[in-house]
């Protein structure tokens, strides 16, 4: 006998279910979602890897998840349950499964986050400068030796000349990862001094001129920690979906942004 459900008036198939989420755009969620759960299923088993959780634990991750929900009473736990079509045990899976998953990241990457930092941290390290920019290289010119000369503010005349959203604010940018720029200001922020501005400088269709105000370096602190062990997560959860297409579809290409379109600001 076929296995089906109802919703409404229509009865849906098993093989009509995968139709059904191909049309809806919901086979790579379930993909992602089915690779997270077999991995912390078979490092669950594994004798170096335990992810297991406490009582506590399991009662904390139920009262933040009710408290998400904005659950009241045991009433609208029920009623929810009932509206999603859950059992108990169901309703467990899925209040204790952000907390594996935490534990599983913290399991796999945790040890590997002081060295993933220190490779990534000239992409972490953040900048305030002051931009100016145009297209016209005899006004790019002619602006910065008015600023060299000190016969304008760098802030007034951005307000004035700059051809960006920065005029909104004086040239003044950031802070900003360097990460998030392009690769020619990377390069001249980083080698630059606080104060000392950059004479006009072409950038894909612009010519910009630069003035580094601050230097952040990024710090490992626990914003940064679970920032990385996201990204980590991720970078593992993404090949892992590739891996899976190449096996059914072949090796595909994929695109990347280049270089000229970085931002600027």
């Amino acid at each position: 006998m076929t296995e089906a459900i109802q919703i409404g008036n229509r009865t849906i198939t098993a093989s009509e279910l995968i139709s059904l989420l191909a049309n809806y755009q919901m086979l790579p969620q379930l993909q992602r979602e089915l690779i997270i759960d077999e991995a912390i299923d078979q490092n669950s088993r594994s004798a170096k890897i335990a992810i297991e959780c406490t009582p506590e634990e399991v009662d904390q991750a139920k009262q933040k998840f009710y408290a998400e929900k904005q659950f009241k009473n045991e009433e609208d736990i029920q009623a929810w349950m009932a509206h999603q079509g859950l059992t108990p045990e169901q309703l467990e899976v899925i209040t204790t499964r952000k907390l594996k998953i935490e534990k599983f990241k913290q399991a796999i990457w945790g040890n590997k986050l002081e060295s993933y930092f220190f490779q990534s941290k000239t992409k972490l390290d953040k900048v305030i400068y002051s931009l100016l920019r145009t297209q016209d290289v005899g006004i790019a010119q002619e602006l910065y030796f008015r600023i060299q000369a000190k016969e304008n503010s760098f802030a007034d005349l951005a307000r004035e000349y700059s051809l960006g959203p920065e005029a909104q604010t004086g040239g003044l940018v950031g802070p900003i990862e360097l990460n998030a720029l392009h690769p020619v200001m990377v390069q001249m922020l980083s080698s630059s001094q606080p104060g000392q501005i950059l004479p006009p400088t072409r950038i894909a269709d612009w010519f910009v001129i630069l003035r580094l105000e601050k230097f952040i370096p990024a710090q490992l602190d626990e914003f940064m920690k679970v920032r990385l062990l996201n990204e980590l997560f991720e970078i593992w959860l993404q090949e892992q979906q590739k891996q899976i297409m190449s096996a059914s579809q072949g090796e595909g290409g994929t695109g990347r942004q280049g270089e000229g379109d970085k931002s600027l600001t």
